[in-house]
């Protein structure tokens, strides 16, 4: 047994940069309620109603509505709530959220063509997370010793993680499982960063009738997370502390229409669809695991661990109706899909070369290769699933100048109750390079997302003032790793049970825009 651990620590430390893991895609994929407080008080259902600049990256015909050029500048508050006593972090952030403009021309008595830009922060990584439980003789080392005992590390393909290494360094793997049971956990997690989206739109209009756009999308990620999670065995408090940071692009494109079928009608009818976000990633994190008197780190020689890689989102599709009653009232409704569960990892290969077209100029041109994470891609399909968003809104205007808006918003969950981290269904662990470089154990099942807008808005000639609340609420069922049943029984006292603790995402937003219309 000695042997077979030395060889996992050697082959831990050999495996080339790869892909991700999928709870730690998660986080890149799908958007916050964020953008001008006006958008945000309707609870952003103004996909076919238009003529707000954050539906540049919804419906991009929103802009073909526009008849006057305007500027718009966004910025707020973000705070956390049921947050932990015992967590670190600060539970209050200042935000700068959105700022953009539209240049409109008119090219004929009915129609327009609009050219805008915006920047927008679709993500706020800022976030708490902090989770107790009783262990009951379970743990994570056990499971890092059970996995090596049933020979998920007899191939040396990637089954283990940056955690199973610090396991195997940390404790004497050849003793009974039974040394490694735990009575109790704690975790606590600060996640900071944005994904800041800078979109390209043209757009415009048919006679007032048919509005057709299109927006070209850049994605500028930046995600830091840093903690600790602990066990008490025998005793004794073992901790893991895990510090990661994920930057880099992604692009998409996004096309869309708005139709107003009725000629004497304001009823318009909105579509859309944006294709994959094309990501290209850095990750680098510090690991260690410690009691005070030892202290192991992944790669004692380089403890920052840094690798390239991809994933590509799903697609998404979206329907929109809108209507306004004179220059009063205006009601939106929306519905948007998306499929987590086709979200594509993929495995960089290096850099590639082409001897015979690039070498007569006496240098060699590299490209980058890679090739589809099959394994991490069937836990992906396995672990996550379609995902519905209803978004509801109203505007009433008591005076002309002068409004009172109301929105919600209902997300349907994007995990599978019965995902598991680093597992498929049949029970067989996950053999890709993505499972090694994921360096928490811990993971948690998001159920569905809440949110409640209202908002305020006054017009003093050319300029608007619009003020946005948002109270989102989640709750999810966090693991501190990975349960394991021994030789696919449900009832052996080998049995390694992480039983569920809940925990929430419940967060509230105020938001101010400033715009001018020229």
């Amino acid at each position: 047994m000695k042997a077979k651990y030395m060889m996992i620590a050697a082959a831990l430390l050999a495996l080339p940069a790869a892909a991700q893991e999928t709870y730690e895609n998660t986080k890149l994929v799908g958007n916050d309620l964020n953008g001008t407080a006006r958008y945000v008080g309707m609870g952003g259902a103004m996909e076919a109603l238009g003529a707000d600049i954050s539906t540049i990256s919804s419906n991009p015909a929103g802009i073909g509505l526009f008849r006057h050029s305007t500027v718009n500048v966004s910025g707020g508050l973000l705070f956390q709530g049921d947050v932990p006593s015992y967590t670190d972090g600060s539970k209050t952030h200042a935000s700068f959220d959105q700022a953009g403009f539209v240049y409109s021309v008119r090219t004929r008595k009915n129609s327009f063509l609009n050219f805008a830009f915006n920047y927008s922060k679709s993500k706020n990584f800022d976030f708490i997370l902090g989770a107790t439980g009783a262990l009951n003789n379970a743990s994570s080392n056990k499971l890092t010793y059970q996995k090596m005992r049933n020979g998920a590390f007899d191939n040396g393909d990637g089954a283990y993680s940056q955690v199973d290494y610090l396991n195997v360094n940390y404790f004497n793997m050849k003793q009974d499982s039974a040394n490694y049971a735990a009575s109790e956990y704690g975790l606590s997690r600060e996640q900071s960063g944005y994904i800041g989206n800078y979109d390209f739109n043209i757009s415009g209009n048919i006679h007032d009738r048919v509005y057709l756009g299109v927006t070209f999308g850049i994605k500028d990620v930046h995600y830091t997370h840093g903690g600790w999670y602990d066990e008490v065995l025998n005793g004794n408090t073992i901790e893991y502390t895990d510090h990661r940071h994920i930057h880099g692009t992604g692009f998409d494109v996004t096309l869309g229409a708005i139709v107003r079928p009725f000629e004497t009608s304001p009823f318009r009818i909105g579509v859309y669809v944006k294709t994959p976000t094309w990501y290209d990633l850095t990750t680098e994190n510090y690991s260690t695991i410690g009691d005070g008197k030892k202290q192991y780190a992944v790669n004692d020689y380089d403890p920052n661990n840094v690798y390239d890689y991809k994933i590509t989102t799903p697609w998404k599709f979206g329907v929109s109706l809108g209507h306004t009653v004179g220059n009063y009232l205006a009601l939106g409704a929306t519905y948007e899909y998306e499929d987590y569960g086709s979200m594509k990892s993929r495995i960089n290969d290096g850099v590639a070369y082409d001897y015979y077209y690039d070498g007569w100029d006496g240098y060699y041109d590299g490209y980058e290769t890679s090739h589809k994470d099959r394994a991490m891609n069937k836990h992906t399909e396995e672990t996550l699933k379609g995902v519905s968003t209803l978004k509801l809104g109203i505007e009433y205007k008591p005076v002309k100048d002068f409004a009172i808006r109301l929105g919600y918003n209902y997300v349907s969950p994007m995990f599978e109750e019965s995902g598991v981290k680093g597992f498929l269904k049949n029970g067989n662990p996950v053999y890709s390079n993505g499972t090694y470089y994921n360096s928490t154990s811990d993971y948690t099942n998001w159920k569905s997302t809440n949110r409640f807008t209202c908002g305020l808005g006054y017009t003093v000639q050319k300029w608007n003032f619009d003020l946005a609340y948002q109270y989102s609420c989640q709750k999810g069922d966090f693991y501190p790793f990975a349960s394991y049943y021994e030789a696919g029984t449900t009832s052996s006292p080998e049995d390694n049970i992480a039983t569920a603790t809940e925990v929430k995402n419940n967060r509230s937003q105020l938001l101010l825009t400033i715009g001018y219309h020229f």
